[in-house]
């Protein structure tokens, strides 16, 4: 949901999850063939936008000492592409609160990219094609499409190729995400995947499915293990799991409570941990 008043208008860059993911094969142009299942908590990242002449960023927030504010940050220049897509001559004052480590495998760039098309386009009131998300958004990343909507889709190809599915059974499930505060680069991580094709993911199955990514990542950054162990060992913890690219991982629950308690008792055990506990949109 976005709030807005007066001129200033607002929205979130929401956490995109992956509950699975499974790597199929590496092309020859570098990139990986993957199927995953995407869902987006409802919490994440705040934008603000305010009419102005030109464009800007400011940066506030607990990760924002981690970004650039210059042009080249995904704000920027999502913010740049939509403006000359449509010709638009005034500018935006932008506002990231930046909420969600960066490199933590939730799609915080991408997700931070595609709030800003949503929320720009209502201040320039540009039409509903500003929004279609194989248009510019694919040109900014391969998870700003999924991110546009921020509604449950499966993923194919690399993560582009993207199919609406129901999300009525996930909307409202309590998930608590955690991540050690290691940084846990992309690119290394699906350079040092196996090549191992494991097999295919259908979106009905992901609590079966994997992260095939977990292996490589935690040999990168070996907390991501220490992660997992203590998120599997909270009570009424139904399923954790590594997110993306890692390092950051989830669990869901049953109860809101019991997401509650398990980020309570996570934060006093772990307490240079990065600790979220929100629900599924």
């Amino acid at each position: 949901m976005t709030r807005e008043s007066g001129a200033a208008r607002q929205d979130i860059g929401y956490a995109k999850i992956n509950l699975a993911l499974h790597v199929r094969q590496r092309r020859a142009d570098g990139y990986h063939e993957l199927e995953t299942l995407f869902v987006f908590a409802e919490d994440g990242d705040r934008l603000t936008a305010e009419p102005a002449e030109t464009l800007s960023l400011t940066l506030s927030g607990p990760f924002a000492h981690e970004l650039d504010g210059g042009a080249n940050n995904l704000v920027l220049r999502a913010a740049e592409a939509l403006r000359k897509a449509h010709g638009i001559e005034v500018g935006a004052a932008l506002h990231l609160e930046k909420n969600l480590p960066v490199a933590a495998g939730l799609g915080g760039g991408s997700a931070d990219a595609a709030a800003t098309i949503r929320l720009l386009a209502r201040l320039w009131n540009l039409g509903p094609d500003a929004l279609r998300p194989d248009t510019l958004a694919a040109k900014l990343g391969a998870d700003v499409p999924a991110c546009i909507t921020s509604q449950s889709c499966f993923g194919a190809g690399v993560g582009d190729q993207l199919t609406p599915i129901d999300g009525t059974a996930l909307a409202g499930i309590s998930i608590l995400l955690v991540n050690p505060l290691r940084a846990c680069p992309t690119g290394p991580v699906f350079k040092a995947w196996d090549g191992v094709d494991r097999g295919a993911l259908r979106a009905e199955d992901w609590m079966q499915g994997r992260n095939d990514l977990e292996a490589p990542a935690i040999a990168l950054v070996p907390a991501i293990a220490e992660v997992l162990a203590a998120l599997r060992a909270c009570p009424e913890a139904r399923l954790a799991r590594m997110s993306g690219s890692g390092a950051t991982c989830f669990a869901l629950f049953d109860t809101e409570s019991a997401c509650a308690q398990a980020a309570a008792t996570l934060k006093a055990d772990y307490p240079s941990w990065w600790v979220m506990p929100s629900r599924l949109r």
